[in-house]
Order: C-alpha cells, then structure tokens, then sequence
C-alpha cells in the first residue's frame, strides 16, 4: 500500500494589479473573460480573498452543462483553505443569459454560507453571470449579496 505525504508550496507565478472587491460591479469586471473558455456550459469559479478583500486570484473548479454545474462546499473551499484566505466570492455563468438564480443555485448559495460559517471562511457573495441584454434588470449579473439573498 503506498502512503502519500502532502505538502503545500507558495510562490509568486505573477503580478497583477491590487483590487479589492468590495462591490459586485467590481467582481464582474474582475470576472471578465473568466468564462470565455467554455461559453456554452456552466463553470463554478472561487474567488478566495484576503481580510481586506483583495484576490489571490479565481479558481474554475467545477465545469457543467449548459444548465448546470455541480458544485459542493468541499471543492468550493478547497482553494481558499490553501490559500489561508479569510472569505470568498463564487460566481458561476449561465449561457442562457439569464442570471436569474434557479431553485439549485439558492441552495448551493445556502450549502456554501452554512460551510463557510462553520470552517471560518466567509461567503461575501454569490454571483451569477449572464448577459445585460437578456436581463430583465439590465445589469447581466445577479449578486446574492445585493439582492439581500446571502
């Protein structure tokens, strides 16, 4: 039987700009070109941050179909636990362009805040990606937080 050891290495593979997303015109704008590799299907993407909300950058963690992607809180949290990060921001896409959120996505946002809560890591928000033009609100987004949801 082969027994495994893990070990976690941090370096710097590149320097962005500092941004702090404390509103979600900031994380979509922040988001932008995220999707892009698979337009057609849903993709879950992490967001872990720092105390003063700033990105140790965005993580696609899980990739669907063009109606869904599974997620569950062990892979959402994953990256922000190796990362030491103090809160998180998910997003996934719909291709419909749509963001209004399903039954499913209130109830992945509901599994993610109760995970959170329970392991120290704050959920600051959920957003839902979509177009302006195909949202009744006009924005192309859907923000959990904002719409007092979270």
């Amino acid at each position: 039987m082969k027994i495994f050891e893990a070990s976690i290495v941090y370096r710097v593979v590149a320097q962005g700009e500092e941004v702090s997303l404390d509103d979600p015109a900031a994380v979509v704008r922040y988001l932008r070109g995220a999707f892009d590799t698979y337009p057609l299907q849903e993709q879950f993407i992490v967001i872990p941050l720092n105390r003063k909300n700033r990105p140790f950058g965005r993580i696609a963690v899980t990739v669907g179909t063009a109606s869904s992607a599974l997620v569950h809180p062990r892979e959402a949290f994953r990256p922000a636990i190796l990362a030491g990060a103090s809160a998180i921001i998910v997003s996934h896409n719909h291709p419909s362009g749509n963001p209004a959120p399903s039954s499913a996505d209130l109830h992945v946002t509901r599994q993610l805040r109760e995970a959170g809560n329970i392991i120290g890591i704050d959920l600051i928000d959920h957003i839902i990606i979509g177009e302006a033009g195909d949202d009744p609100g006009g924005k192309g987004y859907y923000s959990f937080s904002e719409a007092g949801a979270l």
